[in-house]
């Protein structure tokens, strides 16, 4: 447990929802970059002692405001580069050069933050595949890891590891690459696993909803959907597709049945963790993001809806206070949701540097 507080820096930040917990653990971000303007007005409005820049990183005029913005010390860098232009070892192996394609090689802008703020510690987060892919780099095709041990490996200690939020508190499963580097003579030790929370754990409380409706409770509200999606989920069970459903499955209006995958048009389980959240966490038709709902006199079942930004943000491991202003569009809320690391689960993970 940290017994002084770093001053961190983080890139491709979105809305920092990551970050929600560093400070109960002794990092305070002092800047941040992100692309989006409305992501970076949220990051914002939730921490606004950070000082936050907003635009392309592969900009020479955006590196280096982001890099005047820093304080003279930066201990900790946090960085999420997506993964655009990666490619998978033996496919599009493309003969330009990084400087011909830079854009594409994010992840080289996060090497050159080390190498300009010379950080202690670093934090590289992604989707797992984030460990298999490989760059053009150097004269050859190396992967991430290579990459960061052939420029900073006689500097740091360079661990990964592909990790579930589920197993440190996060009432979601969610895999993510985990690239954490502290430097020679530092410690950082990887979390204990805990029990795992499930979603009755996290969101049982609530008061059910159906389409449309509105409680009392701050962003606890239903979207609206159509009468063929409320009648399909009515009639599906909890943890389970409306595509299974003998009578009341996903049709078009000759009554033919929809094409689909079993997690379409599915209801999430009470007795587990919540599935990944996606981005599309909106529409009803997506991957697993519909209320797991109750089991009603009449033999149907409740809350035939998507869940709503409360139970998200739970499921997220955000706190049901979140600091986020009352005018915050729902859609932007789902959006950032859907592409963020679990708050708890990162505090779970820097909780472990040692000073």
């Amino acid at each position: 447990m940290m017994e002084k507080r770093l001053t961190g820096l983080s890139l491709f930040a979105s809305a920092g929802i990551g970050e929600t917990y560093f400070k109960d653990v002794g990092i305070d971000i002092k800047v941040a970059n992100e692309l989006l303007e409305k992501r970076a007005d949220l990051y914002r409005a939730i921490n606004p002692e950070t000082t936050v820049v907003c635009g392309d990183i592969t900009k020479d005029e955006v590196f280096s405001k982001i890099l005047a913005s820093c304080p003279k010390k930066v201990d900790f860098i946090l960085a999420s580069p997506p993964c655009q232009g990666m490619s998978v070892a033996g496919k599009n192996r493309c003969q330009k050069t990084m400087e011909a394609d830079e854009r594409n090689y994010l992840i080289t802008y996060v090497v050159k933050a080390i190498k300009a703020t010379n950080p202690d510690y670093i934090l590289v987060e992604n989707v797992p595949a984030l460990l298999k892919l490989e760059l053009q780099y150097a004269g050859k095709y190396r992967t991430v890891l290579d990459i960061l041990q052939y420029e900073f490996g006689d500097q740091y200690e360079i661990d990964s590891m592909v990790v579930d939020s589920a197993d440190y508190g996060v009432p979601q499963t969610r895999l993510r690459a985990i690239i954490k580097m502290n430097r020679k003579g530092k410690k950082w030790s990887w979390p204990l696993k805990k029990d795992k929370i499930t979603v009755r754990d996290a969101i049982g409380h609530l008061p059910s909803l159906e389409a449309g409706e509105r409680s009392e409770i701050k962003w606890h509200f239903a979207r609206k959907h159509s009468k063929d999606n409320i009648l399909w989920m009515k009639h599906t069970p909890t943890g389970k597709s409306a595509f299974s459903n003998p009578v009341y499955y996903p049709q078009k209006k000759d009554g033919t049945r929809v094409k689909g995958y079993e997690s379409s048009y599915r209801r999430i389980r009470w007795d587990a963790p919540a599935p990944t959240i996606t981005i599309r966490n909106d529409c009803i038709a997506s991957q697993r993001n519909v209320h797991p709902g109750r089991l009603l006199p009449d033999g149907t079942y409740s809350d035939a809806r998507v869940l709503t930004p409360l139970e998200l943000m739970l499921l997220n491991s955000l706190p049901a206070d979140w600091n986020i202003p009352d005018d915050t569009p729902e859609l932007l809320i789902r959006q950032c949701i859907g592409e963020s690391i679990p708050p708890l689960m990162l505090k779970e993970i820097v909780r472990g540097i040692e000073l």
